[in-house]
């Protein structure tokens, strides 16, 4: 059952961990369909959150952090890799969720590599009609199969958001 916008219209680090074996669904321009498993996830939280691309106020790259939950945020990292984030939260409250790895790759750059994900869908509802978006899963994650430790790469932040207990993993 396709998650709707409602689901992500709720607290980043509450969609954040509930993201956990929850099934990535996308139809790819190149043929064929990918379903996976979201086993990694980061928080990126708010105005303040240094760590955040929306600590420094509204951007055309970041602007859609500031629109309202479920609209995917893909930007390019490095000038290499894309990234893959779905926003959260209310309408004004600057909030996504990185999406660093699934239970068929690990690395966010792998991900959006393998699923043939680019900026094409930046700004793009979460739903079958974009090719990119998120299913239930009929497995309910049991809280002790969850870890949660510092985002990586973030350490540019400063240690009180660096060291944040943003990132969740699902342990199998």
């Amino acid at each position: 059952m396709l998650l709707k916008s409602d689901f992500f219209q709720r607290p980043t680090l509450t969609v954040a961990e509930e993201l956990l074996g929850q099934i990535l669904c996308r139809e790819k321009p190149s043929g064929g369909s990918v379903r996976a498993v979201i086993t990694e996830v980061e928080a990126y939280d708010g105005h303040d959150d240094k760590a955040s691309h929306a600590s420094r106020g509204i951007t055309p790259r970041n602007e859609i952090m500031f629109d309202t939950g479920g609209y995917w945020y893909v930007y390019l990292c490095y000038g290499v890799h894309w990234m893959l984030n779905i926003t959260t939260g209310e309408k004004g409250y600057p909030a996504a969720v990185l999406i660093r790895g699934l239970d068929i790759i690990q690395g966010p750059g792998r991900v959006t590599k393998q699923l043939e994900i680019d900026k094409s869908l930046n700004k793009k509802k979460a739903n079958p009609n974009t090719q990119l978006w998120i299913e239930s899963s009929p497995i309910s994650i049991p809280q002790k199969a969850i870890q949660r430790t510092p985002r990586i790469g973030v350490d540019y932040a400063g240690p009180e958001w660096s060291q944040k207990d943003y990132r969740f993993v699902l342990n199998t």
